[in-house]
């Protein structure tokens, strides 16, 4: 147990994680606060929320570096096919 959360932890931190991750939270990120404070972007009537925009880019990032992470812990840790007899 102990090997597979190093393992996660160690993926979670991987260059390449991060990188896709950061990718995510910025377009879903973008596009959600859009959604969600617009009329404080576009049309400047409501003060922005800061906490709620930090939120709305900050989840898709977590959400992207865990599906990333327990994806390639879970293709690393499964056991390889069995090799084919002839």
């Amino acid at each position: 147990m102990a090997d597979g959360s190093a393992s996660f932890v160690s993926i979670w931190f991987l260059r390449s994680t991060v990188k896709r991750a950061v990718v995510v939270g910025l377009v879903v990120g973008t596009l959600l606060c859009l959604i969600n404070q617009w009329q404080a972007i576009v049309l400047g009537t409501v003060p922005v929320d800061w906490l709620k925009v930090v939120l709305t880019y900050f989840v898709p990032y977590a959400v992207s570096s865990y599906s990333t992470a327990a994806s390639l812990s879970a293709s690393t840790s499964a056991a390889p096919p069995p090799e084919n007899s002839r």
